[in-house]
């Protein structure tokens, strides 16, 4: 028998033996995690799921069964699905945002270049004037081509 008790045999008011399922997942520091558990699922149940499980998932199944428990508590409708459905609304939104901006850039973007393109051509390509037959390739800063 272990000189403390795990907080599930302190909540049954039993011996804590040294094989107590419970004991490595409900510490007796933390008691209101395994009255959460208790409250929702019942110590039987929860204990049969530890025992059915694997020993390397027990650990994980205790803390979603006392994550599902507390959101089970502090919302009875919806539970931890409600925050799931919450998560999902704030990723979509938050996906919707960033599409909105990604089209805002791309629309920037594009402006620029056109821009940019207009003023590289308003001041630096050539013009071609035909002086007997053969272009001719000037400056738009060549003024006396520009009365020809």
């Amino acid at each position: 028998m272990n000189s403390t008790r795990c907080a599930a045999c302190k909540h049954l008011r039993r011996r804590c033996p040294s094989t107590c399922i419970f004991s490595p997942y409900f510490p007796s520091n933390n008691p209101r995690r395994f009255q959460y558990v208790h409250k929702i699922y019942g110590a039987s149940n929860v204990g049969k799921i530890l025992k059915d499980l694997p020993e390397n998932y027990r650990a994980e199944a205790a803390n979603s069964l006392y994550y599902e428990a507390y959101c089970r508590i502090k919302d009875p409708v919806y539970g931890c699905v409600g925050i799931i459905t919450i998560l999902h609304q704030q990723i979509h939104n938050v996906q919707c945002q960033l599409a909105g901006i990604q089209a805002e850039i791309a629309a920037l973007s594009t402006q620029s270049q056109n821009e940019d393109n207009q003023y590289q051509q308003t001041l630096i390509a050539p013009t071609l004037i035909q002086q007997n037959g053969v272009p001719n390739y000037t400056s738009y800063y060549d003024i006396p081509t520009w009365f020809d």
